[in-house]
């Protein structure tokens, strides 16, 4: 099977407090709002304590439409796509064409040409590589991306692959969208991205990689198109937020981590570590919950969330560098899930390598 080697990651280069984004929220909405004090309960209650943002916090009333926001994104991704990829490479030993294959995947911005084809020239891979774009796929895309790098190098197993996240969810704020779902939306989500190495099981780097990834699942439930997502209009990218999140991940998830152990000839069995994405407060407790867990089994999901909000696809992978940088015991067995559009699921094995 093949292994992830290693992670890295690129924060954006603006760090505000809850309380610095909160203020700057109350003087745009304290005004039109009924209730001001229930968008400062709205911010407290997602438990974020920060963010980075890929723009100076004064720049965003400047940005009028889709065209300027995705100008910004593009001004903001490439860096900082560029700035993992090249630290994922310089950790691993690795030259850019070394990499065979090459993954981006985004839900806040769009490219064309793709992210990815705008890192060939920046990090300079080979013109040979072969390159996927995702888009669509919003916070599950991390364990989605792992999973589609992880079957192409089941086929190619002497090769090195790298995925690549970028998600600039602040970009994305509707100042004049006074729903739940965007107040919501403007406390929890923040801005990241993240790099990882995987390698096929005959590459050089296979035995000094720390999980071995297999067993890749993808769960789509039928008609949920309005649990989550966007709609695309004028002023760029509407949040579509469902309360009915924790819900779903109450009903759905405990089946799916059940085949996925049972697939795995686990059955029966409880994983010893969960590499979760942290898509909120409530989505976690209804995970720990479902699953039976303690908060300590998601500390790493808990504390990545408090440090900087949802990054999107980006969450899961910054909570898999950290799950490398403090191992579970030789020989576990983990898995590695996410939640999104859809509404759907992806998730896998990781095992520890002994």
């Amino acid at each position: 099977m093949p292994y992830i080697h290693s992670v890295a990651r690129a924060l954006a280069p603006h760090a505000y407090t809850q309380e610095e984004l909160t203020a700057s929220l109350l003087e745009i909405w304290g005004t039109k709002y009924v209730n001001p004090e229930r968008i400062l309960r709205f911010q407290q209650n997602v438990l974020v304590g920060g963010r980075n943002l890929a723009v100076p916090l004064e720049r965003y009333g400047e940005l009028k439409d889709l065209g300027e926001a995705n100008d910004a994104w593009l001004e903001a991704a490439v860096p900082m796509a560029t700035q993992a990829v090249q630290e994922l490479l310089d950790k691993s030993g690795l030259a850019a064409t070394d990499i065979s294959q090459l993954t981006s995947t985004t839900v806040t911005g769009l490219a064309v040409p793709s992210l990815d084809a705008r890192l060939m020239n920046t990090v300079g891979f080979s013109r040979d590589t072969r390159r996927t774009p995702l888009f669509g796929l919003g916070c599950l895309a991390g364990v989605a991306g792992i999973n589609r790098v992880g079957d192409y190098l089941k086929g190619h197993p002497d090769q090195a692959a790298v995925l690549v996240a970028v998600e600039l969810c602040s970009l994305t704020l509707q100042r004049d969208d006074l729903s739940v779902a965007n107040i919501i939306a403007s406390g929890l989500f923040g801005d990241g991205c993240a790099a990882v190495l995987m390698v096929g099981d005959e590459h050089p780097l296979a035995k000094s990689s720390p999980l071995e990834w297999s067993n890749p699942r993808s769960a789509f439930f039928e008609d949920t198109e309005r649990v989550m997502g966007w709609d695309v209009v004028g002023s760029g990218f509407k949040v579509v937020l469902s309360p009915d999140v924790p819900k779903l991940v109450a009903e759905e998830i405990p089946g799916e981590v059940e085949g996925l152990m049972d697939d795995a000839g686990m059955k029966g069995q409880r994983p010893d570590f969960v590499v979760a994405h942290p898509g909120g407060p409530k989505v976690l407790t209804a995970l720990q919950e479902a699953l039976d867990l303690e908060q300590e089994d998601l500390q790493l999901s808990w504390d990545c969330l408090q440090a900087y909000g949802n990054m999107s696809s980006a969450s899961v992978l910054f909570i898999l560098q950290d799950t490398i940088n403090n191992p579970p015991p030789p020989g576990s067995v983990g898995v590695m899930a996410a939640l999104g559009p859809g509404f759907c699921a992806e998730l896998n094995l990781l095992k520890r390598a002994a």
